[in-house]
C-alpha cells in the first residue's frame, strides 16, 4: 500500500470535519456501500446543490468513488483510500 502524504492527509481532514459529509458516507457505508445520489436526496435533507458541494468534496479526496449509471450517479466507498488514511493517522502516533 502507498504513503499517503500529508498534503493529501490534510485534504481528507477538511473533508471529513463536515458532519453533513460523514452523514454521507454513514448513508453510503449503510447501503452495502453503493448509494444513488437520487437516494442522497431522500436521506440528507440539502437542497441540491448543498448536496453536489459535498459530494464534489468527497470525490475530489478519493473518499468515495461516483459512476454514472444511465441517467444516474452510483456513489461507493473507496476502502483503498480509507485504509492509507488510517495507516497515516497511525503512524502520527509511533
Amino acid at each position: 500500500m502507498a504513503q499517503m502524504d500529508p498534503k493529501r492527509a490534510e485534504k481528507i481532514s477538511k473533508a471529513l470535519s463536515d458532519p453533513t459529509r460523514l452523514k454521507i458516507l454513514s448513508e453510503i457505508r449503510k447501503r452495502n456501500e453503493c448509494l444513488y445520489c437520487v437516494d442522497l436526496y431522500e436521506n440528507i435533507h440539502l437542497a441540491q446543490p448543498s448536496i453536489s458541494h459535498h459530494m464534489k468534496q468527497l470525490t475530489d479526496t478519493a473518499l468515495i468513488l461516483s459512476e454514472k449509471e444511465g441517467r444516474n450517479i452510483k456513489y461507493k466507498m473507496n476502502n483503498e483510500v480509507i485504509d492509507e488514511y488510517i495507516d497515516f493517522l497511525q503512524g502520527l502516533k509511533k
